[in-house]
């Protein structure tokens, strides 16, 4: 089984991913967008979850050991415990600044200093996010061994700023893919390629 498509082909089956080439979507960015991404659905569907389980657990083969698994707050948490479970190693979760009150956490759980983790996340657009959560993680003692995640959009800007942050990036599918899989399964029509093609170059495109 190609992974890439059969997770690609998932989430365009159970409408975690939506196109909408001629009536685009607006994101909470501001960014107006042919394309939505909400792998949280994935959650609801025992057999994707097993899916992705296997997937990530595969793909955390391409890293070099680690010790732990953290997961980007608040879409990464489900997948990250998904494959800190499956390898019977810790987890901990990143949130996007500290907390206010309480003990005032960024990072939720328990990790040694010192130890090597590797971060989850959901869906990777300009790497924002993510590499932030990397950061926090760094800052707080740890050592990053990379990021994986379900779906990429392939944005050029993200690609540089994960090489610029020195910090390995693995997907189990990605934009290039699902539109592939999106065009043999009749979501889209070969027009709709051209303007998804081309609004990834134009949004995407290095900073």
């Amino acid at each position: 089984m190609n992974i890439a498509s059969e997770v690609a082909k998932q989430l365009l089956q159970i409408k975690a991913i939506k196109l909408s080439p001629q009536k685009p979507f607006t994101w909470a960015s501001g960014i107006v967008s042919p394309i939505y991404c909400d792998n949280r659905i994935t959650l609801s569907y025992p057999e994707i979850r097993r899916l992705l389980k296997s997937g990530l657990t595969e793909k955390s083969k391409e890293f070099s050991n680690f010790d732990a698994v953290a997961g980007v707050a608040t879409a990464g948490i489900a997948h990250g415990l998904l494959l800190a479970e499956s390898l019977g190693l810790p987890f901990a979760y990143v949130r996007s600044k500290p907390k206010e009150h309480g003990r005032q956490n960024q990072i939720e759980g328990f990790l040694e200093k010192g130890s090597r983790v590797l971060v989850v996340e959901d869906l990777i657009s300009t790497g924002g996010s993510s590499l932030a959560a990397v950061s926090a993680l760094r800052d707080y003692g740890v050592e990053v061994v990379g990021v994986v995640a379900v779906f990429s959009y392939n944005f050029e800007k993200a690609v540089n700023a994960f090489k610029s942050a020195n910090c390995q990036l693995e997907t189990l599918s990605n934009y290039d893919v699902m539109i592939r899989e999106a065009l043999s399964s009749k979501f889209i029509n070969l027009i709709d390629v051209d303007l998804l093609t081309t609004w990834r170059t134009q949004v995407g495109g290095s900073e």
